[in-house]
């Protein structure tokens, strides 16, 4: 994974520094979307604050990153899909928590009908999607 943004970010110009490794290694080992702060909670003094932002920034605009805006106004982080495959998230209202769901071929296939069926009814044309279900997780349910 770490040859493909390397290589993803030098045809942008831009440097795969340790900075962007941790932020980049944090995601890669993390079970759902981070924010910036949980980012911080994880890698610490390794990365400054403001550092860490930057990062997040520049990993963002070459397409490594993807930011989701979630409930209350907190942004999170995770790989794009092409690093880790297509998957939807369920959201917990009361803890914030954010789970990586893939489904099975079957339930995707509808989905992605579903998709196709607004884009028509809108005159839109999709190119990808995400779904995020909010709920109670098992801890606060």
């Amino acid at each position: 994974m770490e040859r493909q943004i390397e290589t993803r970010l030098k045809e942008r110009d831009v440097r795969f520094t340790s900075g962007r490794r941790s932020v980049v290694a944090a995601l890669a080992g993390s079970e759902g979307p981070r924010s910036p702060a949980e980012l911080h909670d994880e890698i610490g003094s390794r990365v400054p604050l403001s550092s860490l932002y930057r990062s997040l920034s520049v990993l963002e605009d070459a397409g490594v990153l993807v930011p989701h805006f979630g409930m209350k106004g907190v942004t999170r982080y995770e790989l794009a899909d092409w690093l880790q495959g297509h998957h939807h998230h369920l959201i917990c209202v009361d803890c914030g928590s954010v789970e990586d769901v893939s489904l099975p071929r079957e339930y995707e296939e509808r989905v992605q009908i579903l998709v196709d069926d607004i884009g028509v009814h809108a005159s839109f044309a999709p190119i990808d999607h995400t779904l995020e279900i909010e709920g109670r997780c098992s801890w606060c349910s």
